[in-house]
């Protein structure tokens, strides 16, 4: 029984870049996700968390959702989705919808771990049966979303070694229950949103996971006899413990200026009988291009800068939405009350939207933070508290305050994601 599987993750909608709504581009993204998931053929579709970018999302990013949703189910007659929740995403928000998936078949989310009527972890609720085009069950998906602290069955201020043993027992169990509903012949796989071992994380724009902290889940929770396992919440495409059929798909745009040189990409896997034949990456059109100037990581010269900006290309007749979004990254001999001006200035008719400004004053290597114009919801709260904490005390927290700062966070989370 062969099965054609397209695993994708990470879609952040109602995510802003420095204030800039990226609803235009998620737009086009679920048109090209549509189109090719037609065009290829595909039997499932596997979401991996972080559908929305915070647990309230805006009336539109929840608009663009639903819309996916009945267009798949209208275009694609055949079509298999299956949906879990990342950290970014509310649980009860994306479980909201269950009883009317459940009626019209095929469209599977699993936001938060069910629970029984005791109150323990329903796992048969985790598992979702694959049909391949003939209408056969070609395989199994053991559907694990992100898990917290109360899934795992530990405290928000676990420690990273419990928190993992944790995450290996459950993902055990859930897998005991999908073997013994599947037969020879088909395959088995599970999704997962959390940070494995080895994985290279943006910081900009990628939350620690501090419970269930799967930065300390190895790729060997994963058993052997998994045909594929669709992981999200990295954003950097890649495969885990030199495992292929272990990967992060990525997330679907960039979301950071750090990640501008990310592929993103989906993945297309062909499964015959109970393993993976084939797999390969569909990059995604990138629709806005981010544009950092310099392209060096280090700051340049404002003389540098100006000259950079004006070879930039002159504005075409294309919509405003689309126009690229550009990054300064100045050095300054001394501060320049007319550096905003003198930007704006280059920048006249040029193909560019200037939203963030980053200035280093020479000799010092310290950034001038009215200069930078990051907004606060730009920033993960990790980084918020770092800043304040370097401001009031002039230097970094000490690991036991942070280590009780990330517990408290994930404590909020994890009640956000229970509403």
């Amino acid at each position: 029984m062969a099965i054609r599987i397209l695993h994708t993750a990470d879609w952040h909608l109602g995510h802003a870049l420095h204030g800039v709504d990226r609803g235009p581009e998620h737009e086009r993204f679920v048109a090209w996700l549509l189109d090719t998931v037609e065009a290829e053929a595909v039997d499932a579709v596997i979401v991996a968390g972080d559908v929305f970018d915070a647990s309230n999302p805006p009336a539109g990013a929840q608009a663009l959702w639903y819309r996916f949703l009945a267009e798949a189910w209208r275009r694609l007659p055949r079509l298999q989705l299956v949906v879990v929740g990342g950290n970014h995403d509310s649980a009860s928000r994306l479980d909201a919808v269950d009883p009317l998936l459940r009626e019209m078949g095929r469209l599977h989310v699993v936001g938060g771990v069910p629970r029984a009527a005791a109150g323990a972890p329903d796992l048969e609720r985790l598992l979702v049966p694959l049909e391949d085009a003939a209408g056969r069950r070609a395989a199994w998906v053991a559907a694990v979303p992100y898990l917290r602290a109360a899934d795992l069955g530990a405290g928000a201020g676990a420690a990273d070694d419990d928190a993992a043993e944790a995450t290996r027992r459950f993902y055990a169990a859930a897998l005991e229950r999908a073997r013994a509903r599947r037969a020879p012949g088909e395959a088995l796989l599970a999704t997962g949103h959390l940070y494995a071992v080895g994985g290279k994380i943006s910081e900009l724009s990628e939350r620690r996971l501090a419970v269930g902290n799967q930065a300390a889940v190895p790729a060997d929770a994963f058993p052997a006899d998994l045909a594929y396992v669709a992981l999200g919440h990295l954003h950097l495409a890649q495969a885990v413990g030199g495992r292929e059929t272990v990967r992060y798909s990525g997330s679907v745009l960039p979301l950071s200026f750090a990640e501008r040189g990310y592929r993103h990409g989906v993945v297309v896997a062909d499964l015959d009988g109970e393993a993976v034949r084939a797999q390969r990456v569909l990059r995604v059109p990138r629709f806005v291009e981010l544009v950092s100037v310099p392209d060096a990581e280090a700051p340049a010269p404002l003389p540098e800068v100006l000259a950079a900006l004006e070879a930039l290309p002159a504005r075409g007749d294309g919509p405003d939405a689309l126009r690229p979004l550009l990054e300064v990254k100045v050095r300054l001999e001394r501060p320049e009350p007319a550096l905003r001006a003198l930007l704006d200035q280059a920048l006249a008719g040029k193909e560019a939207r200037l939203v963030r400004i980053a200035t280093t004053l020479a000799g010092t290597g310290r950034a001038l933070g009215d200069g930078e114009r990051r907004a606060l919801g730009d920033l993960v709260p990790e980084e918020v508290f770092r800043r304040k904490y370097d401001a009031d005390y002039g230097g970094p927290p000490p690991d036991a305050l942070l280590e009780a700062f990330r517990a408290l966070l994930q404590e909020v989370e994890s009640e956000e994601g229970a509403r």
